[in-house]
């Protein structure tokens, strides 16, 4: 078995072996946009061929920036187009082709790698976790209203615009990019993808409206896209700000919107906080509460000092990678928002495989949680909470990006 990178030439080959090995066919282009994958980087892309020149496997990865908690803007291998045609299965070809994945990721001095999990079982194996976490939240017409606040609010004088997203495709990439740099967790949105129309609405040019947000001076600062479906249901593709009230301002919209019997946010983040603003607190029904970005870092210390920490104190973690077969101890020392990772030979307040790591490293998920959960070891009774403290985010990540 072969592992290769791809050319423009393996182009066509590389598309149809990806489709089949999910029993799809390729998409036809249409006017109002590019396909999903059009935005795939060549250069990225890996092929797995048999020794008589048959491909059966294709692996890539896109070139993104993640916002990290504390506002760093980190380049992250995102991981896509990942499979085995159904003939090849369970021979190891996956293991190789992300082996060699994860080796160029790492030659192009890139630390960490990034993905959305098809199968959640699947990439743990590979040193990645889940980091990040969506859910849809569900609002029915009738029960739509806001509560009155109970605390002095600063006013929104701003006002809402409905557009066309053919009409405003450039506004929605400057804010989509001002909102990402504020949240971690957020990846990047490069110009190609906006330019083929590859991803998902808004990113692809798909009949969308857009309510447009603008200040007291006209200027926008916000956007949610959305459409209306058969039996009167209203999908919010996404809200985009980096404002509270602008936020609020957009759901009202959305909420008030005539000839709707309910309403879809389909990416909430989890602690948001638009259900406590329902009048109705039960207004609110949750679902497709789930992971979305998944993490693997590839050079523990140069991640762990790319961060902010919000917290100061020190941490001896004893990390595990089963996948490259590798080792470390790290002393984690965090102070005024810098931290320095050094190898050590402390005794370890944390043992931990580096897929656990990666389901920290944003602060979306608790180390005291994976402690309870039996993934990961603390050697003394106070370790669990120390790094809860450190490795909390000012904000809690998400990601609206698909890829």
């Amino acid at each position: 078995m072969e592992i290769r990178s791809t050319t423009d030439r393996d182009l066509g080959v590389f598309v149809d072996t990806m489709h089949a090995a999910f029993g799809r066919f390729p998409e036809i282009p249409t006017e109002v946009g590019g396909l999903w994958w059009s935005a795939l980087e060549v250069d990225r892309c890996l092929l797995a061929v048999t020794p008589d020149g048959r491909p059966v496997g294709t692996a890539g990865a896109y070139s993104f920036e993640l916002t990290l908690p504390g506002g760093a803007v980190v380049p992250a291998a995102g991981v896509s187009l990942v499979g085995v045609l159904p003939t090849h299965r369970r021979r190891g070809v996956l293991s190789a082709m992300v082996r060699h994945q994860l080796a160029d990721v790492r030659s192009r001095n890139e630390f960490l790698a990034v993905l959305l999990a098809t199968e959640a079982p699947i990439y743990g194996r590979f040193g990645f976790g889940p980091a990040t976490y969506t859910r849809r939240l569900t609002v029915s017409r009738h029960q739509t209203a806001l509560d009155t606040p109970r605390a002095p609010a600063a006013e929104n004088p701003g006002t809402v615009e409905v557009l066309r997203r053919a009409e405003c495709g450039e506004v929605l990439e400057e804010l989509y990019d001002r909102y990402r740099r504020a949240q971690p967790g957020a990846l990047s949105r490069p110009r190609r993808w906006w330019a083929t129309g590859a991803g998902q609405p808004p990113v692809s040019q798909a009949p969308r409206y857009i309510a447009l947000h603008r200040d007291a001076d006209g200027v926008p600062d916000g956007y949610a896209s959305y459409s209306l479906g058969d039996g009167g249901s209203l999908t919010v593709d996404e809200v985009i700000t980096t404002d509270d009230a602008v936020h609020t301002a957009l759901a009202r919209f959305a909420l008030g919107h005539d000839l709707v019997t309910k309403v879809v946010f389909k990416h909430f983040p989890p602690e948001h906080p638009l259900r406590w603003q329902l009048a109705d607190f039960r207004a609110g029904e949750v679902g497709d509460d789930t992971d979305w970005l998944w993490v693997r870092l590839l050079d523990v210390p140069r991640a762990l000092t790319a961060r902010g920490w919000f917290a100061d104190g020190e941490l001896v973690l004893d990390v595990v990678d089963p996948f490259l077969a590798e080792r470390g101890r790290y002393l984690l020392t965090a102070r005024d928002g810098k931290a320095e990772c050094v190898p050590t030979d402390r005794a370890p307040d944390l043992s931990l495989d580096v897929r656990d790591l990666g389901s920290l490293y944003l602060g979306g998920t608790t180390p005291s949680t994976l402690v309870r959960a039996g993934h990961v070891q603390a050697h003394h009774p106070d370790a669990p909470a120390v790094a809860d403290a450190l490795f909390r985010s000012d904000r809690a990540p998400h990601c609206l990006h698909w890829f």
